[in-house]
Parts: structure tokens; C-alpha cells; sequence
């Protein structure tokens, strides 16, 4: 059970990094990730409005869910949530038809599966300790 435990704890440590950073870097770039977002589907039939929105947002929403995935808080919901992530990017690559980066995404949508369905392992975490902090209140 501990193995298990710690497999879970790390593959859930690297997604939380990795998304984590995906958010963080573009927040650190300023307005040089809108401007790319803006130039990579100026072709398809989005409004420039939905993707600066999008632009805007996507950072933050990286970075945010990244760090919940990362400590362990809420982990139920920021896996839902990266995986609803996913979707989205996955529909922009389709647009643009970057099959390429597609499979990729893929790739991190079986990551969020995989940790969502291994839910029971995520021993090492800030919400196993709340709940052992909540069941030592009640008793």
C-alpha cells in the first residue's frame, strides 16, 4: 500500500509541476502568450474576444489548478478540472490541426484518468491530512 501511495504522490507531484509551470511561465511573459494565442487562430472561426479571454484566463487557470494538483487540495475537483482543461485545448488544436500537440494533450487527459480513477492512493496529500485532522475532531 505505501509503494502505491508514493507512485500516486509522484505522478500526481510531476502533473501538478508541470501544469503548474505551464501557467506561471505564460503569467511571467506578460502579453507575449495572448499575442501568440491571437496569431495561432486568427484563421478559425473564434472571436478575437473569446480569445483574449481564453489568452487571459488559460495562464491562471494553469497555475491555479497546477498548485492544487501539486499539494493535494481538492484533488477530486482540480483533476476534474485540469481534465476539462484538457478538452478545451484539445478542441483548439483540432481547429488549428495540430495533431501533433493533440496527442500530447491526450497523453495528459490519461494522466488525469489515470489519477482520478487511483483516487483511494492519494495518502500523501493536504487532503489526507484534513480528513485524518476532521476525523480526529469527531471522535
Amino acid at each position: 500500500m505505501e509503494d502505491r501511495r508514493a507512485a500516486y504522490a509522484l505522478l500526481r507531484l510531476f502533473l501538478g509541476v508541470n501544469i503548474a509551470m505551464h501557467g506561471v511561465s505564460r503569467l511571467l511573459a506578460g502579453g507575449a502568450f495572448d499575442a501568440t494565442i491571437q496569431s495561432q487562430f486568427a484563421h478559425t472561426p473564434l472571436p478575437h474576444a473569446a480569445l483574449a479571454a481564453f489568452g487571459t484566463s488559460l495562464p491562471w487557470a494553469e497555475a491555479l489548478i497546477g498548485f492544487f494538483v501539486l499539494v493535494g487540495l481538492g484533488t477530486r475537483w482540480a483533476l476534474i478540472a485540469g481534465a476539462l482543461l484538457m478538452v478545451l485545448l484539445t478542441f483548439g488544436s483540432g481547429l488549428v490541426q495540430d495533431w501533433a500537440v493533440a496527442g500530447v494533450q491526450l497523453l495528459y487527459a490519461v494522466v488525469y484518468a489515470a489519477l482520478l480513477f487511483l483516487r483511494t492512493y492519494n495518502g500523501y496529500s493536504l487532503d489526507a491530512v484534513l480528513a485524518t485532522r476532521r476525523a480526529g475532531i469527531r471522535s
